[in-house]
C-alpha cells in the first residue's frame, strides 16, 4: 500500500476520495488542518490538498514545505474550484506537482494519484 495524506476538511468529499484511493490499493490518511498535514506528510509519498477553502492555507503550506525541503520525496496534488483559475496559478507557483479542478478530482482522483506515485 502507498501512503497518501489528504488535507480535506470536507468529510463527505474526503470520504469519497479516501474510498476511491482505497479501492485502487492506495492507503490514505485524511487530515483536517495544515499542522496535521505537515506532520503526516513526513512519512507520505503523496500529499493531496483541497484548495477550494482559502482559509485552509493549502497553497501556503506547500510553498513553505517546498522552501524547507520537506517535500523532496513527496508528490503534491491540489484541486480547486473551476470558477477560480487564479487558485490554480498560485498553487503551481507554490510548487504543486499537479493541480486539477475539483470535478476532475472527483472523477479521476485515484488514477491521478496513481500516476503521480508512479513517477
Amino acid at each position: 500500500m502507498t501512503q497518501v495524506v489528504a488535507l480535506l476538511p470536507d468529510l463527505l468529499f474526503g470520504s469519497k476520495v479516501q474510498s476511491a484511493l482505497s479501492a485502487a490499493g492506495i492507503e490514505c490518511q485524511l487530515v483536517g488542518d495544515s499542522q496535521a498535514a505537515r506532520a503526516a506528510a513526513a512519512g507520505a509519498e503523496l500529499l493531496v490538498v483541497d484548495l477550494t477553502d482559502s482559509e485552509l492555507g493549502g497553497t501556503e503550506l506547500v510553498r513553505e514545505m517546498n522552501a524547507n525541503g520537506e517535500l523532496e520525496s513527496v508528490k503534491t496534488l491540489g484541486f480547486y474550484s473551476h470558477v477560480e483559475p487564479e487558485v490554480k496559478q498560485e498553487a503551481m507557483a507554490a510548487g504543486f506537482d499537479l493541480v486539477v479542478p475539483r470535478s476532475r478530482m472527483n472523477r479521476e482522483g485515484a488514477s491521478l494519484a496513481a500516476q503521480l506515485l508512479a513517477g
